[in-house]
């Protein structure tokens, strides 16, 4: 496996540089960046999360919260609180400096080498779906678009938009860290000021208001849930994107600087999202927050709407490839992000051209939360315990080594991982699945406090024995 990892040249080349620059493709995968080739600040974190959040997305999961019977005060909390969650993203970017690896590899030591596996087969999954439904979002936006140019009718303007929107996100991804770095900096410069304008423009028409019947429990836990599952979904990748940032770099200011602006925009276009859906009917919420905005707007918004799902995107994109690494694929990043790739576009197909599973693929990747809630729960519990430093060669070791336990596998951290899935499951309220204490607890959903049980469970099993690695 390890001669996997450090493949990032094609069989019977020479590798001729490690530098990670703009607009040239990034050679490293998942092997450790050496010290000699790391660069850059805290900074850039905030910008990364800043701009990848810069999406519509957010705004519906505001408008999602009303809908579930919450005032616009109270989704705003709601919002808020979700906000607050990229403190954990933040934080679980700490192993990337300390390792520079992905965070994918580093979550070997909590689940052992071999059974860290289907984390990261699951988490390959969960980030396709989530690019191919960014990348419908985008195609439909852009299609839009050209209809009000005056083409419209046949398959051909929406075949022209999805090539647009895939070649967009691809080719970013394709070359890597760099370029994913710049180009969500500087995307976030033009959508900020867009998305800016268009929290101008639906905000002050917000009904504020108290809703006629308080919510119950049951709307009160769907919005955490709604609202918390975009955050919790981003943890198996912060490391990604730390990996190159010096060891020197404060960790605090690593935390601050990510959680800041993932903060930022999903709070902003949250709130606008709960003002609209107390205006406008958000059953389609593309639909209905473009009825809200004036004719001269309408262009721009829909455009805004293309970028961030391009933003998002790139970087569930850019990450899938070194997911395939982890699984063992012995090609370099930039081969494996090709599969990743083909997969997308074929999803997208599908969902476009020949059926409408996109709500059935939604509803499919918010039951995952059931697995990635627990998994956060081990997986930030164990940083806290090693305080964050590992034994970086161990975590590309094949065999043998301080994180092989028991043939490969940790019973500490999936016994752990079983209870929070065994809790996330009995407690879940979701279009495919319902759990049996759902009922009892008055229609409360608490998947997300499988992060906690899991969390504990794993304290108590591996205190004393896992502790910070000392060179």
């Amino acid at each position: 496996m390890l001669g996997h990892e450090t493949a990032t040249a094609a069989p019977g080349t020479a590798r001729t540089t490690g530098r990670d620059e703009v607009f040239q493709v990034e050679e490293h995968g998942i092997d450790p960046i050496p010290d000699a080739e790391r660069h850059g600040s805290a900074k850039d974190v905030f910008w990364l999360w800043f701009g990848s959040n810069l999406t519509f997305t957010y705004v519906i999961n505001g408008a999602l919260a009303v809908a579930f019977g919450l005032s616009f005060w109270q989704a705003t909390a709601i919002v808020v609180i979700g906000g607050l969650a990229f403190l954990a993203i933040g934080a679980a970017g700490l192993s990337g400096v300390r390792t520079g690896t992905a965070t994918l590899v580093v979550s070997r030591a909590a689940f052992g080498r071999r059974g860290n596996w289907p984390a990261g087969l699951l988490n390959w999954i969960v980030g396709i779906g989530y690019t191919v439904v960014n990348t419908v979002v985008g195609t439909l936006a852009l299609e839009a678009f050209l209809t009000d140019l005056g083409w419209s009718g046949g398959h051909a303007p929406r075949a022209l938009a999805l090539a647009v929107t895939l070649t967009l996100t691809f080719a970013v991804a394709l070359w890597g860290h760099a370029t994913v770095q710049f180009a969500e900096r500087w995307m976030a410069y033009v959508l900020a000021v867009g998305f800016a304008a268009l929290v101008l423009l639906v905000l002050p028409g917000a009904d504020t208001s108290a809703p006629a019947a308080a919510p119950g429990a049951q709307a009160w836990s769907l919005a955490f849930v709604v609202v918390l599952a975009g955050p919790f979904s981003y943890l198996p990748m912060p490391a990604d994107y730390t990996r190159y940032l010096p060891r020197t770099t404060s960790l605090k200011a690593v935390t601050r600087s990510a959680a800041l602006g993932g903060f930022l925009s999903s709070v902003a276009l949250g709130v606008a999202g709960a003002a609209a859906a107390t205006q406008a009917d958000m059953t389609d919420a593309v639909a209905g927050t473009e009825s809200l905005l004036p004719g001269w707007f309408q262009p721009l918004f829909l455009a805004l709407v293309l970028g961030g799902s391009v933003t998002n995107s790139i970087i569930t994109l850019y990450s899938s490839s070194l997911n395939l690494q982890v699984l063992g694929i012995p090609w370099s990043r930039a081969r494996a992000i090709v599969i990743s790739a083909a997969v997308t576009a074929a999803g997208s197909l599908g969902a476009l051209f020949l059926t409408d599973f996109t709500t059935s693929l939604l509803s499919f990747l918010s039951l995952l939360i059931i697995v990635f809630a627990p998994w956060g729960g081990v997986f930030l519990a164990d940083m806290v315990l090693r305080r964050c430093a590992y034994d970086s060669a161990g975590l590309h070791a094949d065999a043998g080594g301080p994180y092989w336990y028991r043939s490969g596998w940790h019973p500490a951290g999936l016994t752990a991982l079983l209870a929070g899935l065994v809790f996330s499951a009995l407690t879940c309220d979701s279009e495919l699945w319902t759990g049996p204490l759902v009922a009892p607890l008055g229609g409360a959903d608490l998947t997300l406090l499988g992060a906690a049980v899991s969390a504990l469970v794993y304290v108590l099993l591996a205190r004393g024995h896992v502790t910070p690695h000392r060179p």
